[in-house]
């Protein structure tokens, strides 16, 4: 069987519909793209520098980014079913492990960032 190509244009399509069924359909991602958004808005208060910048960014992308992973692991759980199986309970649950290890790394960053102009703020 041959396979023919996608355009890109319809990847990029096809990347952007996953994009928006996680947006509406995951109330989690919405909640990490809530915090992102107000990472984003106290970096650019804070005028961070461009290291900072790039260390937020990318921990904001990599909790996203595990975040949507996890989503699609448990559409395709559900595609097999409501039958309880160990196996899938076991995957669902370490895809969800992986978006609290990124958040975790994701907060540590962010309080490496944040922490010491929060403390000048207050001391002054």
């Amino acid at each position: 069987m041959r396979f023919r190509r996608r355009p890109w244009s319809r990847k990029f399509a096809d990347a952007f519909r996953g994009l928006s069924r996680a947006v509406r359909s995951q109330s989690s991602f919405l909640v990490h793209l809530c915090v992102g958004a107000a990472v984003v808005a106290a970096a650019a208060l804070f005028r961070v520098s461009f290291v900072e910048w790039c260390l937020l960014a990318g921990a904001i992308a990599m909790v996203l980014a595990a975040e949507v992973f996890n989503s699609a692991l448990e559409s395709l759980a559900r595609a097999f079913g409501p039958g309880r199986n160990p196996r899938i309970r076991d995957a669902l649950d370490m895809a969800g492990a992986a978006v609290l290890v990124t958040a975790g790394g994701a907060a540590v960053i962010g309080g490496c960032v944040f922490v010491p102009r929060l403390l000048a703020l207050l001391a002054e």
